[in-house]
């Protein structure tokens, strides 16, 4: 009888475990990915003051712009990037990454493909539709819009933020304010240096106050002569030019553009800069509103002022590419 009784306990015993116990287990599973899903994401704003919901560890990144790339590389998130847009040029690792085609209209599928943590894009992205059907999709977009040497370090800092790499982002900061310092700590005192960026020779295209290149030149102990004009990219007529007469140019190694080509051309032969041979020369990391940009501040400073960098140095520029 006792066998009998405890035989029956059993069973009913077994009947609750296997009833009862796997609903705990899943309640305790749902409980557990409740919290997870609740840790694991964030609002950040982005630097258009966008809020975005993003992981705390985003480790698949797409970098839609060369500057972004660059960023993102700088404040040691290079590995976790999966795809960079066309004409990535720096750092030379990013440069091995697939691409998503051109940086202001990049491939849809290819993207979705890729199924990234975060997209991040520059303000030129504002308003185009792939952001809404990134988002629309459940893809993060975070934009980028950095505007002088103050915004980049700004763009770092928000960035590092969504990353959740604020102690990088910060040290990044630290770093490139040292190197822009210890420039201007050389030059101080230094007349500076009247000079004309030529962008484009036909129409003729420079840069305004609301170039950040304009200040890169100025810390690198330069002026433009166009600082006053109010576009970020102006035109500029041959008669204005010549009425500026430019005492040097600023030419971007690589390009169209070079000592040669404007010397060969009558009406630019003219020009003081040409005649003379005052003619300096950045490479395209001038271009790029991200931490290289303070590698392309050295460069001019060293050009602008090289008795200072290299003492009894020559003042007068080189016209060689």
């Amino acid at each position: 009888m006792n066998g009998c009784v405890i035989a029956g306990t059993e069973s009913g015993v077994g009947k609750l475990r296997r009833t009862v116990l796997p609903l705990l287990m899943i309640w305790t599973f749902m409980v557990s990915i409740s919290a997870l899903a609740g840790a694991a994401s964030r609002r950040v704003r982005d630097d258009l003051g966008r809020e975005i919901m993003v992981s705390d560890h985003p480790h698949r990144l797409i970098c839609l712009a060369p500057n972004v790339a660059d960023t993102v590389y700088a404040i040691g998130a290079g590995n976790e990037v999966i795809a960079v847009s066309d004409f990535t040029k720096y750092p030379a690792e990013a440069r091995r990454k697939p691409s998503v085609g051109l940086p202001l209209s990049p491939s849809w599928e290819t993207i979705v493909g890729l199924h990234p943590d975060l997209v991040i894009g520059s303000s030129d992205f504002g308003g185009l539709g792939i952001v809404s059907q990134m988002e629309q999709a459940g893809i993060p977009v975070f934009l980028m819009n950095p505007h002088g040497l103050e915004g980049i370090y700004d763009s770092v800092l928000s960035l590092g933020n969504a990353l959740n790499r604020k102690a990088e982002a910060e040290q990044e900061v630290s770093r490139l304010r040292r190197r822009v310092a210890a420039v201007q700590a050389r030059i101080k005192g230094k007349a500076s240096v009247r000079v004309f960026m030529l962008i484009w020779p036909e129409p003729i295209t420079t840069i305004g106050k609301r170039s950040f290149i304009t200040e890169i030149i100025a810390a690198a102990g330069g002026k433009s002569i166009t600082s006053d004009l109010d576009q970020e990219w102006p035109n500029l007529s041959f008669e204005s030019l010549v009425a500026q007469a430019p005492e040097s140019i600023l030419l971007v190694r690589g390009s169209k553009m070079s000592f040669d080509y404007l010397a060969k051309r009558p009406e630019w032969s003219g020009i003081v800069a040409i005649r003379d041979h005052r003619v300096f020369y950045a490479d395209d990391r001038l271009y790029s509103p991200s931490p290289i940009a303070v590698d392309a501040l050295e460069s001019l400073a060293r050009q602008f002022h090289p008795g200072e960098f290299h003492p009894g140095g020559g003042a007068t520029p080189s016209p060689k590419p």
